[in-house]
């Protein structure tokens, strides 16, 4: 794995081997393509000595382990790690600190490489202690944010872009201050927190150099994908809908497009077209298959919200035809999220009709201005009487 900044398209190694593991204990993946899935991760393992997730595969039944590949791969892990400590420690006796900090590196980076999680982790301690400058610092994190990624460890990742901060108060470039924004970004949407995650991803468009991760449109994916939850109608117009960075790319994944214009623009039965199309891809992404159901209801009801907003009151007919669903369905579907709170309307079914009853948002805020005040006046009178005895 290598922190420092990706090539153009070139996502981590490691990275996409996590991905066609997450792929092939899919359910939705077909037999022919773990095939070939299993033929690709057996490939990635053995050309990194990945023993220790190689034992891990055969037992848990992804892969057959095979005693002599296992035992050749623990070999050569021996020899190099033998050879990694002699330069580390010719380094020490002959050599200035830069180059035992490189050794050090050379040998964190091994572990990693390898997939010894824990042994990588101890490692990057022992060379964050013979690193002086904030950059180099901070590029152990970024080794660090990596590992948490492949294993999902999101303890991990949080305390490390909380170091990754306080790092920052002590200086640090605007490159890797960008770059730490997409990751942080990728774990609030790996922990479902959307509205985070597309503030985040917004700020790093224009400057988006975290290959690493993942291509730039995959990043374009996401991003849509977040800012259509979590911004108004205005906010997505001026940040997504007409933003040239989104619009240069934005065709290259299938059905986004359609789906964020058809949304914009009111066209629902496009948008539905288009959100059916994008839910296969939505399953099989590692980061957002744990929050599927979640995002499928809260796309529902932002696009379900926009078309009631036009209207105080509208038949069910009108509104199943403008979806190009069943009136039955739509009446289910509207049921569902009235009852949890997520739509402001009632259903009048014997007149067929829709009546909705949106909440002053002026009147909303008098009244909780009112409550806060009567609370804090309570409050005083309370402490009053405690300093008059």
């Amino acid at each position: 794995m290598d922190g420092g900044v990706g090539e153009e398209g070139k996502q981590q190694p490691h990275l996409v081997l996590a991905h066609k593991l997450f792929l092939l204990s899919h359910a939705d993946v077909d037999d022919l393509a773990k095939v070939d899935l299993r033929a690709d991760v057996l490939a990635a393992v053995k050309s990194d000595d990945m023993a220790a997730l190689y034992e891990s595969l055969g037992g848990s039944g992804v892969l057959e382990t095979d005693p002599a590949l296992l035992a050749e791969m623990r070999g050569r892990i021996e020899e190099d790690i033998r050879k990694l400590d002699e330069k580390i420690a010719d380094a020490e006796e002959n050599l200035g600190e830069s180059e035992v900090r490189e050794a050090h590196l050379a040998k964190s980076l091994y572990f990693i490489r390898v997939g010894e999680k824990e042994k990588a982790l101890e490692q990057l301690k022992v060379t964050e202690g013979k690193t002086v400058a904030v950059g180099q610092k901070m590029d152990l994190v970024f080794y660090t944010l990596q590992i948490g990624f492949f294993y999902m460890d999101f303890d991990l990742i949080s305390k490390s872009i909380d170091k990754a901060k306080k790092l920052f108060e002590e200086g640090g470039d605007w490159e890797r201050k960008n770059r730490l924004k997409v990751y942080e970004g990728l774990y609030c949407m790996a922990t479902r927190n959307f509205k985070k995650a597309a503030s985040l991803f917004l700020d790093s468009i224009s400057t988006f150099t975290t290959y690493e991760l993942f291509p730039y449109d995959t990043f374009i994916f996401y991003t849509v994908l977040t800012s259509v939850i979590s911004l108004d109608r205005v906010s997505l117009k001026q940040k997504v809908v007409d933003a040239p960075e989104i619009l240069a790319v934005i065709g290259k994944v299938p059905h986004l497009s359609e789906f964020l214009n058809s949304l914009y623009n009111c066209q629902y039965k496009s948008f539905f077209a288009a959100f059916s199309g994008l839910t296969e891809q939505i399953k099989l992404d590692r980061y957002l298959q744990p929050h599927f159901r979640y995002y499928m209801r809260e796309v529902r009801t932002v696009v379900y919200s926009q078309f009631l907003e036009s209207y105080k009151s509208v038949t069910m007919e009108a509104m199943a035809s403008a979806f190009g669903v069943t009136v039955d369905f739509i009446k289910l579907e509207l049921s569902r999220f009235i009852a949890a709170g997520k739509l402001h309307c009632k259903i009048d079914k014997v007149a067929g009709v829709l009546e909705t009853n949106r909440p002053d948002a002026r009147n909303a805020f008098y009244k909780a201005t009112i409550k806060q005040g009567d609370f804090l006046l309570n409050r005083i009178q309370k402490l009053s009487r405690v300093i008059d005895l």
